[in-house]
């Protein structure tokens, strides 16, 4: 596949050794440089290939996988203020066992919640190996003091949250106050830490229906995976508009050409708005063509969505025993 007119290549002639940030991150002139040296998006040229990526259709077999695995990728999601333990355990029992009636329907891949409602999750999924993702970092503004973030994700940890979402500051970012995003998203992986010497891993969401280009996007991307990132995410679903194919594809450009220069992968998680499998497809179709077969995995890419998991559902029943389910024969979240 030949990447589109604007895709990033960059070499160690750009960055030093692979992987070694140290003289890009040394001072607010040197990440701008870098930042704003990054090749522009062709607006154009991405919205087109994604337009075109969508067009996709995949049959029969590859459905069914594709179906199995969407659900398996999805980050089950709630994030209300009227969220209650009940509310949880139901939303953390149904990721266990999406579909009650059929036993071979795959587990989803995590239950995200506010860090009050970590302890209630936890609990509930046991061993089940469904992870326990938490907001953190005064989501989803992102606008609190550092001590009160770093404070937001330890909470969270010790309570026992597998993986953190952070909110950057899009007012610094947009600001051009680069450094202090990217020290703000090392510290918060640095609270990541476990007692045990390991580390919840970290997504880092951007809010791109703030960051106004795609430029941005590409440089927000860039910034987080060199700041420690394992996910770069796209929105926090409280604003819109959230994930779009366009947006998700600049972020496998650059999760794809960053393991090029630094052998590291990094995962992707868009967020808000997909709601169908139709939708779903679409992403994975975009996941294979951009950045590779190797992202086709729940570690690697997730879907944050609240009622995306029943159309799956629904599409999986249709395929299984060629009648549609009604809307009601799943349990609404």
């Amino acid at each position: 596949m030949q990447p589109y007119a604007g895709s990033v290549t960059t070499t160690s002639a750009t960055t030093g050794s692979a992987g070694d940030f140290d003289d890009i991150t040394s001072s607010e002139s040197s990440l701008r440089r870098f930042l704003h040296g990054l090749p522009g998006v062709d607006q154009v040229g991405a919205e087109a290939r994604a337009a075109g990526l969508g067009t996709r259709s995949i049959k029969t077999t590859a459905k069914n996988f594709a179906i199995d695995l969407a659900i398996r990728m999805v980050d089950l999601t709630t994030l209300e203020g009227q969220d209650t333990p009940g509310k949880v355990r139901a939303l953390a029992s149904k990721a266990m066992r999406p579909d009650p009636a059929d036993a071979t329907c795959p587990r989803a891949a995590a239950v995200c919640v506010y860090p009050d409602m970590v302890a209630t999750a936890k609990q509930t999924l046991g061993s089940s190996g469904v992870k326990v993702a938490a907001v953190a970092t005064a989501f989803p503004s992102g606008r609190a003091a550092l001590d009160i973030k770093l404070a937001d994700t330890r909470d969270a940890v010790e309570a026992g949250a597998d993986e953190i979402d952070m909110v950057i500051d899009r007012g610094a970012f947009l600001s051009g106050r680069y450094l202090q995003v990217f020290d703000e998203i090392v510290a918060v992986r640095e609270a990541c830490a476990t007692p045990d010497g390991g580390s919840a891993h970290l997504k880092v969401i951007f809010e791109t229906g703030e960051l106004q280009t795609y430029d941005n996007v590409r440089r927000a991307s860039w910034l987080a995976m060199m700041a420690g990132a394992h996910f770069i995410k796209t929105s926090t679903g409280k604003v819109q508009p959230a994930a779009t194919l366009p947006v998700t594809l600049i972020m496998l450009e650059a999760v794809r050409d960053f393991r090029d220069q630094t052998g590291q992968m990094i995962g992707v998680k868009p967020a808000g708005g997909i709601r169908s499998s139709k939708d779903a497809i679409k992403y994975l179709v975009m996941v294979n063509e951009i950045a590779g077969p190797d992202w086709l995995d729940p570690d690697w890419f997730r879907f944050g969505a609240s009622t995306l998991l029943n159309d799956l559902l629904m599409q999986r029943t249709k395929m299984t025993t060629g009648r549609y389910s009604g809307p009601d024969y799943f349990t609404l979240d």
